[in-house]
C-alpha cells in the first residue's frame, strides 16, 4: 500500500528484457536500505525487489504489468518516481494508492501558471471499464507516475492536474511532456463505490 507521495526520482541504470518480462535496475540513494522481497512503487508500479548491492537494485515486471503501464518503455538513464510503501503508524499525507496501475494516458499538452504547472491527459474511453470506476471526477484523487493528484478540469476522455514546483523539480514529471505516455491508477475508494452501485442495480443484496 502506498500514499503517492514520491520519496525519489530515481535513474534506471539497465534494462534486461527475458522472454515477455523485463529487469530493471535502478540507482537510488535509499539502495541499501531495501531488503529483497520488499515491495516498492516505480512510476506508481508495485514491484518486489529481487537483486541489489549498496546503490543499485533490481525489479522484474511481467507482461501484465508491460501491458497495463509504461515500464516497457523505460531505458537507461530515464528517471522513474519511487516510493517504498507506506508505514501504519503514520499521517497518510496522499492518498490511499495500491500500486496496481489500471492503464495509461497520453499527455496532451504542458502549459506554465506563473510558477505551477497544468498537465492534461487523454485516454481512450471504455464504457465498462467507466461504469467500474475507472475514471476521474472532479476534485477526485488520480495517481499519475506514482504521484498523489487531485484533478481539475475532469472530462468524459481527459483530464488535468495542477503541479506545484516541488513535485515539478522532485519527480518525473519535469520531464513529462506531450506526447509521454504516463501510468495512471483511480481512487480505489471511486471503484468500490462503482462496484456496489453496480450489484444494487443488479438487484443484489
Amino acid at each position: 500500500m502506498f500514499s503517492g507521495i514520491v520519496e525519489e526520482a530515481a535513474t534506471v541504470a539497465a534494462v534486461e528484457r527475458d522472454r515477455g518480462n523485463i529487469h530493471l535496475t535502478l540507482h537510488c540513494s535509499f539502495a541499501d536500505e531495501l531488503d529483497i522481497d520488499q515491495s516498492v512503487s516505480h512510476n506508481g508500479v508495485c514491484l518486489t525487489v529481487v537483486k541489489k548491492t549498496a546503490e543499485t537494485y533490481t525489479v522484474t515486471a511481467v507482461r501484465e504489468t508491460l501491458e497495463r503501464s509504461n515500464l516497457g518503455l523505460l531505458k537507461a538513464g530515464d528517471r522513474v518516481n519511487l516510493e517504498r510503501s507506506m508505514l501504519m503508524n503514520g499521517r497518510l499525507d496522499g492518498h490511499i494508492v495500491q500500486g496496481h496501475v489500471d492503464r495509461t494516458a497520453v499527455c496532451t499538452d504542458v502549459s506554465e501558471a506563473d510558477g505551477s504547472w497544468y498537465y492534461a491527459f487523454a485516454c481512450a474511453v471504455d464504457p465498462d471499464m467507466a461504469q467500474q470506476g475507472y475514471m476521474t471526477v472532479e476534485k477526485g484523487s488520480v495517481c499519475v507516475n506514482g504521484v498523489s493528484l487531485t484533478v481539475c478540469r475532469s472530462r468524459k476522455d481527459s483530464f488535468e492536474v495542477a503541479i506545484i514546483p516541488y513535485t515539478h523539480n522532485h519527480t518525473n514529471f519535469g520531464q513529462i511532456e506531450k506526447g509521454t505516455v504516463v501510468n495512471l491508477e483511480f481512487d480505489i475508494i471511486g471503484k468500490y463505490i462503482s462496484k456496489l452501485m453496480t450489484f444494487k442495480d443488479a438487484g443484489i443484496q
